[in-house]
């Protein structure tokens, strides 16, 4: 569908950013899918093959969403189970849309603590915007929202990792 460009945000969510550049310097997003896909709210991916098997992981890293950004439209977050924030390894997701109630709010209860922000959209959010209007179906496990035609995460490329702000394609 075209290339996504994405600027991630080191110091707000550095372990997260190493995350996932150490997953992109692997490869293994290359041949992923996006399998998550909710057309007036995010596109999600990272972990999934198009015959919807999970990729094995590293441990979960830890949670920074307290000082991340706001889920704004065209930022990208660290997916992660809704009742344990600190479930985050690979999974991640492109806001289409303003999302507040994806923000850090408070530490008492786990769907307080929001969703880290890690980067945002830098070039592609028109590839973001055709993402997020394929039609949807359940498949196998998954009970709704995903592409009828796999969304292949061909590859993704780490263009620089030395600077304040990195890109990855």
């Amino acid at each position: 569908m075209g290339d996504i460009t994405l600027a991630l945000d080191i110091n707000r969510a550095p372990g997260t950013v190493a995350n996932f550049l150490e997953y992109a310097r692997e490869g293994f997003y290359n041949g992923t899918i996006f399998h998550r896909v909710i057309e007036n709210m995010l596109i999600q991916g990272g972990a999934l093959t198009p015959d919807l098997q999970a990729k094995p992981t590293r441990s979960p890293v830890a949670h920074e969403a307290e000082a991340s950004m706001s889920n704004l439209r065209g930022t990208v977050a660290a997916a992660r189970t809704p009742s344990d924030p600190g479930s985050h390894t690979t999974q991640f997701f492109i806001n289409v849309v303003d999302n507040p109630r994806f923000d850090y709010r408070d530490a008492e209860s786990p769907f307080g603590q929001g969703y880290t922000v890690f980067g945002r959209v830098v070039s592609g959010m028109d590839v973001v915007d055709r993402i997020r209007a394929v039609e949807t179906s359940a498949q196998g496990s998954l009970p709704r929202d995903v592409p009828r035609v796999p969304v292949l995460i061909e590859r993704v490329d780490v263009l620089d990792d030395g600077a304040d702000e990195s890109d990855a394609e």
